[in-house]
């Protein structure tokens, strides 16, 4: 790419392009170990997708993510000291549930796998209970040898070593010691590599555990019929040991935590401050913004969306040929959802309900309002031609029941997320047209398995996926950045020259964000990954000289 020259004067040790939480976490490890960071950020309020603002007067409303599951089961937490900066977490404890069937009562997952079960065989039968107990023994140890190869770069070396010692739970016919190892890794990786609905269709009888079971991993985005959707399901059986956690005051708690991590270690967060272009000068980095001045740097951690990163790249004159190579393996796709947040005087009244619930009921879970997979077909499908499902597949969570900082008292505050919904829409309309249809029905799915929850309505916010490309600076709505498809995955996410979090022919620039390893979601993953790859670097550039601890596991 083309270089240019600037004065060295003032030249940061690095700059983290946006503040969601994966750039706040490389910053944060950065400053930790006492480097010279500094994050930018267009937008105003800082936290990307793992913010919250008041929507509503004496509310605080999530702009992006509500329940957080993967980062609980990571080392950031502890590495990074958060909750001596405030961040405190609740246990989602029931962590979801199934609303009811004409013939069958709700679902109830709780943390405590005997109650789980106990529920599952009352709305399902004793088989399936017994068949739920084996599948979280089974797929507990395979979850965490996944969770294993997200907070590490991806390498097929990497993601094969964290599955060594997991032949045992896979079964084989071979005989021999070679053959009983080399069979029981096949069938593994079979296991892994087939669909959800297949794992499924292997472990259970009732559709109605079955379609609970589809919804909750079909929130990474892929339908649950693609290839390799198995773990996002196999996910489930790590919620009986730490379930997902409520962060109290809203999810922007995360984020405000980072920050005061970041500052209080001398780095800056800068709101307000849009890059225009990323260009080489000489030894080091500049980055140009629109109405700021620009700042030099000698690493530049890119935690935004990796097609706004290659336009930065390419305004600065990197190889555009390469740029629009790369571009045009990354799919983006078409959207995933919309989201529709509520202000409510009452939470909703799901009927059959057992007894013996916590004082919240199952208002602490993911409520995922679907008992039939076919339910989630015809919504994909409706998607895939640009239309709107006739009945959304909805996920309804009411964390104020829980979090009484959420809204006034004696009123509730829900989001709720629905699939599929399409950016692009056929026929030529525009969500300007349709937001306020598609809320509607949303809504009206809820209040479909809590009758008169619409009567309870008072304030409403939609977010459709046009409104997330446009607030949040998610390409095409898609909040996982680029489809979790498993070409675009591991070592293929975004595209293999870049799944290495480093850009080539560009030294000293590095990926972070939901489009890198390992994808959407909060995982604070792909923050930790980069920030160890620009300690590295930085380190062997000065040549042993003094460092801070940088509170990594290598």
């Amino acid at each position: 790419m083309s270089t240019q020259t600037c004065g060295g004067a003032g030249i940061a040790d690095a700059i983290v392009i946006g503040s969601g939480h994966n750039g706040l976490v490389a910053a944060a490890y950065l400053a930790q170990a006492g480097r010279d960071v500094v994050v930018v950020e267009r937008d105003t309020v800082p936290g990307g997708a793992t913010s919250t603002v008041e929507r509503f007067p004496g509310y605080r409303v999530d702009r992006g993510s509500s329940a957080h599951l993967m980062i609980r089961h990571s080392p950031i937490l502890d590495e990074l000291r958060l909750p001596e900066a405030g961040l405190q977490y609740l246990d989602c404890d029931p962590w979801a549930f199934v609303p009811a069937t004409d013939s069958a009562p709700p679902i109830v997952f709780r943390t405590d796998l005997d109650a789980t079960c106990a529920s599952i065989e009352k709305a399902c039968g004793p088989a399936d209970a017994d068949a739920y107990r084996r599948f979280v023994a089974t797929w507990g140890p395979r979850a965490e040898a996944v969770m294993r190869t997200f907070y590490r770069p991806a390498t097929p070396g990497r993601f094969a070593g964290a599955f060594v010692g997991l032949g045992d739970t896979a079964s084989t016919a071979r005989t021999g010691i070679a053959g009983r190892r080399a069979g029981q890794m096949m069938a593994l990786s079979q296991e892994l590599m087939g669909s959800g609905d297949s794992l499924l269709d292997r472990w259970f009888s009732s559709e109605h555990l079955k379609a609970g079971l589809a919804w909750f991993g079909a929130q990474s985005g892929p339908p649950m019929s693609a290839p390799g959707t198995a773990p996002m399901v196999g996910f489930a059986a790590l919620m009986h040991r730490i379930p997902p956690g409520r962060a109290v005051g809203g999810s922007g708690a995360l984020a405000q935590a980072l920050i005061a991590r970041i500052t209080g270690d001398g780095g800056a967060v800068a709101v307000g401050t849009p890059a225009e272009s990323i260009t080489r000068c000489s030894d080091h980095w500049r980055v140009e913004f629109d109405g700021s001045p620009p700042r030099c740097t000698h690493q530049v951690i890119a935690a935004c969306h990796v097609l706004t990163t290659l336009d930065l790249l390419t305004a600065g004159g990197f190889d555009a040929d390469t740029a629009r190579r790369w571009r045009s393996s990354v799919v983006v796709g078409n959207g995933i959802g919309m989201a529709v947040r509520v202000g409510t005087t009452a939470l909703p009244d799901y009927p059959g309900l057992p007894s013996g619930l916590p004082a919240h009921s199952v208002h602490s879970g993911l409520g995922l309002l679907v008992t039939d997979r076919a339910h989630l077909v015809r919504a994909q499908a409706a998607a895939a031609v640009g239309e709107l499902p006739e009945r959304p597949a909805c996920v309804a969570m009411s964390y104020s029941a829980i979090d009484p900082t959420l809204a006034p008292p004696g009123r509730h505050l829900l989001t709720l997320w629905a699939q599929w919904h399409p950016y692009r829409l056929a026929g030529e309309r525009s969500w300007a047209q349709l937001g306020e249809v598609a809320a509607d029905a949303v809504c009206g799915e809820l209040d479909r398995h809590a009758p008169g929850f619409t009567d309870t309505i008072e304030h409403l916010h939609v977010q459709t996926p046009a409104d997330l490309e446009t607030e949040l600076g998610l390409t095409g709505g898609n909040i996982m950045h680029v489809e979790m498809s498993i070409d675009q995955m591991f070592m293929w996410r975004p595209h293999p020259d870049l799944a290495h979090h480093r850009v080539p022919g560009a030294d000293g620039v590095l990926l972070a964000g939901a489009s890198t390893h390992p994808g959407g979601g909060v995982t604070g993953a792909s923050g930790r990954i980069a920030a160890t790859l620009a300690l590295g670097a930085r380190t062997r550039r000065r040549r042993g000289g003094a460092r801070r601890g940088n509170g990594l596991a290598r």
